[in-house]
């Protein structure tokens, strides 16, 4: 695949110029098991050395990823079964308005505690919501049930989502979820992050939240890999400080 990244080269130079850093994370969404996908997954990782922060679905997760799961991978929680709770008609989300907040930080709380049985430390107390949807009333119930984060789309409004609770999103994703289901239109993708990249330059959106690039590992198609692996090793060789939730927020 070609792609003519001179675009987000000539963007990425001025933030050089204008003595600026960028904070830049990855997230993949939706793991539950040993695929080849997530192995392909964790070398993607590995030759680009930019870690995954891997929301893993808690109610499906098993013994066996576990025991295999790659050290370039932070578990972060994603949901609890990803299985939407809302009417026909309304947009999916398991955590959304019209469920009963306690009942929401319940399952909360429950796979953040099943993922620490089966990770132990390694897991980030990240809140993923599936569909990246969640209702403010869980939002703010999320700390007191053990989390110091919680991640959706697009760029945030303010820097604490909730007292206790920080709001890191993620910006960029290469899946076309409302066509085709392959890789967006990579002309479209580009302007995408330039606006991103130029927005934060100017102080119109939060330089301090870090980037996020966002995956699907088990529905991606030979195109969106190989456009993850040239976009990852691209925005590497700008001013970016790669960001890992970790409770010490850098590596």
């Amino acid at each position: 695949m070609r792609i003519d990244w001179t675009p987000l080269r000539t963007e990425l130079a001025q933030w050089r110029a204008e003595g600026l850093e960028l904070p830049f994370w990855w997230r993949d969404d939706d793991a539950v098991t040993p695929t080849e996908a997530l192995d392909q997954l964790a070398s993607l990782s590995t030759a680009t050395e930019v870690p995954v922060h891997l929301a893993i679905i808690p109610q499906k997760a098993t013994e066996a990823l576990a025991r295999n799961l790659s050290e370039c991978f932070m578990p972060v929680v994603h949901g609890w079964a990803h299985i939407s709770h809302t009417p026909g008609g309304v947009k999916n989300a398991e955590f959304g308005a019209g469920r009963p907040a306690n009942a929401a930080l319940e399952d909360a709380s429950r796979g953040l505690a099943h993922l620490h049985a089966l990770f132990s430390d390694r897991v980030a107390p990240m809140f993923v919501p599936p569909w990246n949807r969640i209702a403010p009333d869980v939002v703010a119930g999320l700390a007191e049930a053990g989390f110091d984060a919680v991640s959706t789309y697009n760029p945030r409004k303010t820097a604490m989502a909730a007292p206790g609770l920080a709001q890191i999103n993620t910006h960029i994703d290469p899946i076309f979820w409302r066509g085709h289901r392959g890789l967006v239109d990579v002309d479209t993708l580009l302007s995408q992050m330039i606006t991103l990249l130029q927005d934060r330059r100017a102080g119109l959106t939060d330089n301090q939240e870090p980037l996020g690039y966002l995956t699907h590992h088990l529905v991606h198609d030979a195109d969106i890999w190989e456009f993850s692996r040239q976009f990852l090793l691209e925005i590497c060789e700008g001013p970016v400080r790669l960001y890992r939730h970790d409770g010490k927020g850098n590596l």
